[in-house]
């Protein structure tokens, strides 16, 4: 993996990738808020040397700092489509994890014909349909929530509320290390703000190809399971319930979800003459 940037008025991204024949599905890896590229590593490790793989440090997050919050959901599916463009990637696999889906489902809505499978991990639906006045509500008061817990205690409630598993608990306490209270919790209001108006401007974010839900059994995340419920029942999808997972299922079960990964992919294939 070699790691790259694209250049945006708002700031640099940083994205890792190989170089793999255009004959391969090219995975597109999208981890959630406030987590960087390494929420995908044991995805990464299982899928570079079989696939062309891209994941990113989202605006904001890891090496993609500093970054102006400026931006919205639209803009941040817009920087990922230049650097697909820039790298070749014509029609990927697009895999996100809770805020990475929400990306996926915001380009996929801005280029309907760009993505051949979509996988959702422990993500939600866009769709104005699903959410609640109340919690769109909540969604755009999350800074100053967030600003009352002490850091430590925030810091804490992150890492176990995202994981189960001891790697996976450790993995996020690493990642929000990277932060400072001020900067986390500016990011994280940031990051909902911008999803609640993405979701009130009520555009269809219809998912214009084949798709695979996966949810942790424990997410405790929100009402991530309450929608992922509802959304594979309405829109007919595919689910894949994870035992002894969390919010970051790809982290606490990363062989269970990697299996439905390449299942996902080689059904796609035998379907669509890849």
């Amino acid at each position: 993996m070699t790691e790259k940037t694209f250049r945006t008025p708002c700031g640099v991204i940083h994205y890792w990738t190989n170089e793999f024949s255009p004959a391969h599905p090219a995975l597109v890896f999208l981890p959630g808020l406030t987590a960087d590229h390494r929420l995908f590593d044991k995805q990464v490790a299982a899928f570079q040397d079989k696939y062309r793989v891209l994941v990113w440090d989202a605006p904001g997050h890891g090496a993609s700092r500093p970054f102006r919050l400026e931006f919205s959901l639209a803009d941040k599916a817009g920087y990922l489509r230049e650097i697909l463009r820039q790298e070749k990637i014509e029609r990927p696999i697009l895999v996100g994890q809770s805020m990475g889906g929400y990306v996926a489902q915001c380009y996929m809505d801005q280029f309907p014909d760009s993505a051949v499978g979509f996988i959702s991990i422990d993500s939600a639906p866009l769709k104005r349909e699903y959410i609640t006045a109340a919690e769109l509500w909540l969604l755009k008061r999350t800074e100053p929530m967030y600003r009352a817990f002490p850091w430590k205690l925030l810091a804490l409630c992150g890492s176990r509320g995202c994981a189960v598993s001891v790697d996976g608990r450790r993995l996020m306490n690493d990642m929000m290390s990277s932060f400072d209270r001020d900067e986390y919790c500016r990011l994280a209001g940031h990051g909902f703000r911008i999803l609640a108006e993405a979701i009130e401007q009520g555009r269809p974010y219809d998912i214009p190809c084949p798709t695979l839900l996966i949810c942790g059994i424990k997410d405790r995340a929100g009402s991530a399971k309450r929608y992922n419920k509802s959304w594979a029942r309405r829109a007919g999808l595919p689910i894949l319930w994870v035992d002894a997972a969390g919010h970051n299922s790809n982290c606490d079960q990363p062989e269970i979800v990697n299996r439905a990964i390449e299942t996902f992919i080689k059904e796609r294939g035998e379907h669509h003459g890849v």
